[in-house]
């Protein structure tokens, strides 16, 4: 593409192609320039009858430009089905976690809830960092065992 709006004189440049071959150059060169300058190009409108000057942006913004005039973007949320889907394995969990002893519910709402690390919890409890794995996945067996129940 040389400039916006000119399509090159694609007889001159290919001499020896047909006139088919000539027109789908001249079409694909405006798409391209559609694509490259009539998308993005803003266009003003001047009312001289009402004296003023409007301006439609062009289809194709930054997305920097439209944070500045606040513009709201749509959220994707998941759908209804997703959402019940989710709240019942939640319901599960919590049921689940009812079978637990109380030193394997602390366990796991320091590691999952709380977000502490291991080695954290060793730490605080004076057992080694490798007891405290054991113990994290016998109780997740434990669960998983549960969840096949309910």
């Amino acid at each position: 593409m040389a400039r916006p709006y000119r399509i090159p004189d694609f007889k001159k440049l290919y001499p020896e192609a047909s006139d088919e071959v000539i027109a789908v150059l001249k079409t694909t060169e405006r798409k391209m320039q559609y694509q490259e300058y009539d998308l993005k190009a803003e266009q003003t409108i001047i009312d001289p009858e009402g004296e003023t000057v409007g301006i439609i942006p062009g289809r194709e913004d930054s997305y920097e430009r439209l944070l500045e005039q606040n513009v709201q973007f749509y959220e994707e949320s998941s759908n209804v089905e997703e959402m019940v889907i989710r709240r019942m394995e939640v319901q599960q969990l919590h049921k689940a976690l009812t079978f637990l002893s109380k030193e394997e519910r602390d366990l796991i709402d320091h590691l999952y809830f709380k977000e502490c690390t291991e080695r954290e919890i060793a730490a605080k409890t004076g057992i080694s960092q490798n007891a405290v794995n054991k113990r994290r996945q016998k109780i997740l067996n434990k669960l998983r065992k549960i969840f096949e129940k309910i």
